[in-house]
């Protein structure tokens, strides 16, 4: 996810007066999102610390400064990363991101070069080739020229939607989940808490959407994506209910066994944390050397520790979108079928009921006026609206629902008959079946059909999510 995207072809610079026009540039209104973010974000945090230090509440101070500052170093290193500042002699620039003021600076680059396109003409421009999705089964093949202005929004706008990602599940989720979780305590919800809370919610929400986006323009590098905005809509809430429902579930089960939540914890984090790893050292690959061409073999190492601890912070509130794979060029697995999304997402539901159940019967008397019943209702539902927000977006609004290669129910339905066709196969050394008579069991010719031999998709095939 670190690495740049693809698609720009090496070749000498050509004259601007060889190639058409390239198109307007538009806006960079997802980067000031980004900032306007970081900057709220940042403003609540110092003032609900500042606040728990007045009333004598030191743990809540510490632990709000420490949610907010690991996140914003984290941010700053990405930035620096992406744009490698870090091997120019910029050190103007390094103090400010060492401030904490890296994104404002980034964000006011970001319209001056928006704002001062075309003003210069560039002598030379790259040329990048792209497919389209295909049309009436035919893709056409479309090449065109970026300018150095529009590269430069392209690697700003990579930046802060990395820089996005790594605040919303490093800072936003561990924020609101300890925000929330001192409400339910002293049973009462300021109004500069709910709405530092709202700007946590709607931080985690906007970089799972960013997350998404980013997983399907690297998935499919190769083709000219267009997000249109019903897609936005079904990601918003689709990771509305699943992050929101995922935070209550953890915070009531912990406000009633405080202990037995890090086990709950731990188990996550260090699962999905060693699960790249462990595929990885079970495919005995060569250690990656892709990652960044002017990295030692340590700062190589950091890296992939630091994206797997992301990954690992992801996947510890909602589906990642991608699958890790650490000796995979672009670092993540373009052949990701559905079954491993079900699997996830079963999962998850047992595991949020079973922890209800556990609240349900160890709840204390802080929750008298609370209707445990019907609370355990409206969670369970609300995921359920996650899941069906999630199936309308790979069914019908994901951009590149033609490449799939059998649709999403499709894939699950199959995942489910191949889990059934798996438990009725016989056990080595067991007697084997008499073959069926059954005439609908045969061909037309009097053999038996073969799934494999056919071409099922449900079972043989696997699809890009």
């Amino acid at each position: 996810m670190y690495r740049a995207q693809r698609g720009e072809e090496e070749r000498p610079p050509v004259p601007v007066s060889c190639l058409p026009p390239s198109p307007a540039l538009s806006a960079p209104w997802s980067v000031a999102a980004s900032v306007c973010l970081l900057g709220a974000e940042a403003a609540g945090a110092l003032g609900l610390s500042r606040a728990y230090w007045a009333a004598g509440d030191g743990a809540w101070h510490g632990l709000t400064l420490l949610f907010w500052l690991l996140p914003c170093a984290l941010v700053q290193l990405t930035l620096l990363f992406v744009h490698r500042d870090l091997s120019k002699d910029r050190p103007l620039l390094l103090l400010l991101h060492l401030l904490q003021l890296g994104p404002c600076v980034r964000c006011v680059d970001v319209f001056c070069i928006y704002f001062h396109e075309g003003e210069v003409e560039e002598p030379y421009v790259s040329i990048t080739r792209k497919r389209q999705i295909p049309k009436n089964g035919y893709s056409e093949e479309i090449e065109r020229e970026v300018g150095q202005a529009e590269g430069k929004l392209c690697t700003h706008r990579s930046a802060f939607s990395r820089a996005s990602v790594i605040q919303a599940f490093l800072g936003s989720a561990p924020q609101l989940t300890l925000q929330l979780y001192i409400s339910v305590l002293q049973q009462e919800v300021t109004i500069g808490r709910s709405i530092f809370m709202s700007i946590c919610l709607l931080s985690i929400v906007y970089g799972a959407l960013r997350c998404n986006i980013l997983a399907i323009k690297i998935k499919y590098d190769d083709y000219d994506i267009t997000v249109k905005p019903a897609a936005y809509i079904c990601i918003f809430f689709w990771r509305g209910f699943e992050i929101a429902t995922r935070v209550v579930v953890l915070v009531l089960y912990s406000s009633v066994l405080q202990i037995w939540i890090l086990p709950v914890v731990l188990l996550n984090f260090f699962g999905f944390f060693f699960y790249p790893w462990i595929l990885y050292w079970h495919s005995r690959s060569p250690f990656p050397e892709n990652v960044e061409k002017a990295m030692s073999r340590v700062g190589t190492s950091v890296v992939l520790f630091l994206l797997t601890f992301l990954y690992a912070g992801i996947n510890m509130f909602c589906w990642s979108a991608v699958q890790l794979k650490i000796n995979d060029p672009d670092l993540i697995n373009k052949s990701q079928n559905w079954h491993v999304m079900a699997v996830y997402y079963l999962l998850r539901f047992v595991e949020n009921a079973f922890l209800l159940l556990m609240w349900y019967i160890f709840r204390t008397d802080i929750y008298m006026y609370v209707c445990a019943p019907m609370l355990i209702v409206q969670l369970l539902v609300a995921y359920c609206l996650a899941i069906l927000f999630m199936l309308g977006f790979y069914q019908f609004c994901h951009p590149c629902k033609k490449l799939f290669s059998s649709s999403i129910l499709d894939g699950l339905l199959g995942g489910f008959r191949c889990l059934r066709r798996s438990r009725r196969e016989p056990r080595p050394g067991a007697p084997a079946e008499e073959p069926s008579t059954d005439g609908a069991d045969e061909a037309p010719g009097g053999s038996k059909t073969d799934d494999s031999q056919n071409g099922d998709p449900l079972c043989s095939a696997s699809s890009n999510a």
